[in-house]
């Protein structure tokens, strides 16, 4: 006879439910993507996603705040889940590094793959371009990410004075790289995508986009060190006391 350990009841109820929730959640998500590749943004309606998703319309409700929500659902999903990553990247590593490393353990996870390269997503990514509400859309979840990656670096750094510029300097930084890697990812011709596929194609152009961007920060540096010796150079010799000749 199985032993009855308390709580594990509830416990149990609780994990279906939350199941159910998640399978739900990821069915309106789907649901808004094919319709808004088959149909069009304008024509796509939430009562649609919601018939094609199979649940009513307040159902829709309690998940996703409109159809640009939902279709762009994978984006918080991978945004949490750098965010993860990050929080949990050695305390001793320079945050751009952190945050570089996390969105490579993130393309590159073989167990909790990035939703981001899923069939249709990157046409999604391709329309932000040309929908504006899509945009406005992918633009709050980006933001709300990002305030929480800047909260993680401030944690890393130490950082207290709400006026310390780092951590956001950094995330800002760091999610550009993977912003323009992204939309360009996204703009690629299929035929041009590597021969390993999608995954593989972004994880490739992720790593080149951050080598770019370490790459001018050192070449930006070394040029204000050679302008800043060369000012200090000619400053000494305006100061140089004249001989005359007597």
């Amino acid at each position: 006879m199985d032993t009855v350990v308390p709580g594990q009841r509830g416990s149990a109820v609780e994990d279906r439910r939350l199941l159910r929730a998640r399978r739900t959640r990821e069915a309106l998500a789907t649901a808004a993507v094919e319709l808004i590749l088959e149909r069009g943004l304008a024509a796509t309606t939430v009562e649609a996603v919601a018939e094609r998703a199979d649940v009513t319309r307040r159902t829709f409700s309690r998940y996703f705040t409109g159809k640009e929500d939902a279709a762009l659902g994978f984006v918080r999903d991978d945004g949490e889940r750098i965010n993860a990553l990050l929080r949990a990247r050695p305390a001793g590593e320079p945050p751009l590094l952190a945050y570089r490393r996390a969105v490579r353990a993130w393309l590159t996870d073989p167990h909790t793959p990035a939703r981001h390269v899923r069939p249709r997503m990157r046409r999604i990514i391709a329309l932000l371009d040309s929908e504006p509400t899509l945009f406005a859309a992918y633009e709050r979840i980006r933001v709300d990410a990002q305030d929480e990656s800047v909260r993680i670096v401030a944690d890393r750094l130490g950082a207290g004075d709400p006026r310390d510029l780092r951590p956001a300097v950094v995330v800002e930084a760091a999610a550009g790289v993977l912003t323009a890697a992204l939309r360009t990812w996204a703009h690629t011709p299929d035929d041009q995508v590597g021969p390993d596929g999608p995954a593989a194609d972004l994880a490739d152009l992720v790593e080149r986009a951050y080598d770019v961007l370490s790459d001018q920060a050192a070449a930006a540096a070394a040029h204000r060190t050679t302008e800043e010796q060369r000012t200090t150079r000619e400053h000494r010799t305006t100061e140089e006391p004249r001989t005359t000749d007597e």
